[in-house]
């Protein structure tokens, strides 16, 4: 008999091309209606083929649709696919949603390039949640990154004394909730720099873009599940609302998901209000359908020692010439900075996804 801990780390996997893998098989073990969409232009850190994998479970032309991400940002992908594993291997969920006449539609690792390589962006340095914006319009400006780049991306790694004396000086003066905003909201004028969201739509946008053209056409009701990881406390998922800012969205978030929906744009939230969000091109895409988006993040480490991992990640994309024993503790502490590779935060991540599935499936059903 399995113990608990065992039975929630078979779904979790160690490389990306192992949760691919997986991923592939368990979809086509469920009948699933696969489509592999391959990055034709790079491959993984083994050497292996980087795709987002689609699976159908249901009818394409289903009017209602539970629509479960993971990868937006790369090494996070190693707790959205245990999740989508999790969620392929559950007979008792799969029963209640085609009892219920609700097509699930799991998309493994949007972002496979960061997911393989241990980058939170993707292939271009471009931070997903930050691309999905009208690039026919003007770009979005944030005044403040020029001032807090040299102090979050110092000449060397580790920062000197002085660098973060710096850093803390402008964190005094501003405040910490300024300089976050400033940092993580989102960049487009330094392509080397953190949360750039670049200066046209990402091969993952279009990506993301035709699945939802060719999976969710016939929708008039989404529910949509983006797993994240990185924020908030150890072990805790943080609901969070990616959407409009339309009160009755928001009141349709908490009506479906509970009071504990908090929405970045109403400033209660872990996650700033970013620009761009992948769930955005939901409203694009599938105009005539009412949208219910969900960020799920997971905590793992404090915030500050996320965002300094994130710093030396990006640090090493500017210095290549690192000596490799460098490289190789930035990579792991980046890929810790995104998952708890232990049982029990496994089984935190995996009983409450199922939760808010469960909770997406009963807001489907009353629709």
């Amino acid at each position: 008999m399995h113990t608990p801990s065992t039975a929630a780390t078979r779904h979790f996997s160690g490389t990306y091309a192992e949760a691919r893998a997986k991923f592939l098989d368990a979809a086509a073990m469920r009948g699933a209606a696969i489509e592999s969409f391959v990055l034709p232009t790079h491959r993984g850190a083994l050497g292996e083929e980087l795709a987002t994998d689609a699976a159908l479970i249901g009818t394409r032309d289903a009017k209602k649709l539970l629509l479960v991400t993971s990868g937006t940002h790369g090494p996070e992908g190693f707790c959205g696919s245990g999740a989508q594993l999790a969620t392929l291997r559950d007979a008792d969920l799969l029963g209640r949603l085609e009892q219920a006449g609700v097509a699930l539609l799991l998309v493994h690792a949007v972002n496979p390039h960061g997911f393989s390589h241990l980058h939170r962006t993707n292939e271009d340095n471009i931070d997903l949640n930050r691309n999905h914006i009208d690039f026919g319009a003007p770009l979005p400006v944030n005044a403040q990154y020029a001032e807090v780049e040299p102090l979050v991306l110092p000449a060397t790694w580790p920062p000197t004394p002085a660098d973060e004396a710096a850093m803390a000086a402008y964190v005094e003066k501003h405040g910490m909730r300024a300089f976050r905003a400033a940092v993580t909201r989102g960049q487009y004028s330094s392509p080397d720099g953190l949360f750039y969201g670049g200066i046209a739509p990402s091969w993952s946008n279009r990506t993301m873009r035709a699945i939802l053209r060719s999976y969710a056409a016939s929708a008039t009701h989404i529910g949509w599940i983006d797993i994240h990881t990185g924020l908030g406390p150890y072990g805790h998922g943080e609901k969070i609302y990616p959407g409009r800012n339309a009160p009755a969205d928001l009141a349709q978030a908490h009506a479906w998901w509970g009071a504990d929906v908090f929405a970045p744009f109403a400033g209660d939230s872990a996650s700033a209000d970013v620009s761009g969000p992948v769930v955005s091109i939901a409203y694009d895409e599938c105009p005539d359908a009412s949208i219910a988006p969900m960020g799920l993040e997971f905590g793992t480490l404090p915030d500050s020692e996320v965002l300094t991992r994130l710093r030396a990640d990006t640090w090493l994309r500017r210095h290549p010439e690192a000596p490799d024993a460098q490289k190789r503790e930035i990579r792991q502490q980046l890929r810790d900075a995104f998952y708890c590779d232990n049982d029990e935060w496994k089984g935190m991540v995996l009983g409450q996804t199922r939760v808010v599935l469960l909770q997406t499936l009963l807001g489907l059903k009353k629709a």
